[in-house]
């Protein structure tokens, strides 16, 4: 019988974000992260009204939850969490990434976040803690900043501590998965490109305020629930 500290942990994704809608590009990037960092599943967590946008107007929780529900309900590895939904005191990530961490125990968490928000990471609460308490895997588009041109490194904006923690996947490279003792192996931070993602959220949105067909850019489900509760269609939608 192994030692406790070798047996084998439970690898968890954690892909936070509005989801609102949650689109195909969000379920191929999640699909890639799990075959190449052997996950064991991801979790979305949709935030209740994520504090960098709390001036923004975004769908309320109920309609974010029931799509991301839809688009998953066929995928065994893709699972919804509420844990941000049901905070009264509407947490930072640090502090969601904490709980879980808590609840789940004995896990190992990869924080799944996309090019834009890692360029905005140094704004977050805490972002310091977040990025060596925590795994990270950063999903960028295939040629995204490689340095080929002259464009700053992508991980310019941190600190040289953090920098120093970065293993640079891209170019389709895979990572280095060892099992054995990881709880005590240090934090990384995952620069990935596995997927070309050509489709986001805001343009979904404003593709639906257009009146136009919307089906490639998400699941049938989710396009059927935004047609019957006109969600997107204006300003106000319908609110449940």
């Amino acid at each position: 019988m192994q030692p406790d500290n070798q047996v084998n942990r439970q690898r968890i994704g954690i892909y936070g974000g509005t989801f609102d809608p949650i689109h195909n590009g969000h379920l191929k990037v999640a699909d890639a992260i799990l075959d190449a960092f052997h996950l064991d599943r991801i979790l979305f967590v949709p935030a209740f009204v994520p504090p960098h946008k709390r001036k923004q107007t975004i769908s309320s929780a109920f309609h974010r939850l029931a799509m991301l529900a839809l688009a998953t309900a066929d995928q065994s590895r893709m699972f919804v969490s509420t844990v941000e939904l049901e905070s009264p005191e509407r947490p930072y990530t640090i502090e969601t990434l904490r709980r879980l961490q808590a609840e789940l125990d004995h896990v190992r968490l990869f924080f799944l976040m996309g090019a834009d928000s890692f360029r905005d990471i140094t704004m977050w609460r805490d972002h310091e803690k977040l990025l060596t308490e925590f795994d990270s895997i950063v999903a960028t588009r295939p040629g995204y900043l490689t340095g080929e041109d002259d464009a700053p490194p992508i991980a310019a904006h941190l600190a040289r501590d953090l920098q120093d923690r970065i293993i640079d996947l891209r170019g389709n490279r895979r990572p280095v998965i060892e099992h054995a003792n990881e709880m005590a192996a240090p934090t990384r931070i995952y620069l990935t490109d596995y997927v070309a993602v050509d489709v986001s959220a805001t343009q979904l949105r404003e593709t639906i305020a257009r009146g136009e067909a919307i089906e490639t850019g998400v699941p049938k489900t989710v396009a059927g629930y935004i047609a019957k509760y006109g969600l997107y269609h204006n300003s106000e939608g319908v609110h449940c």
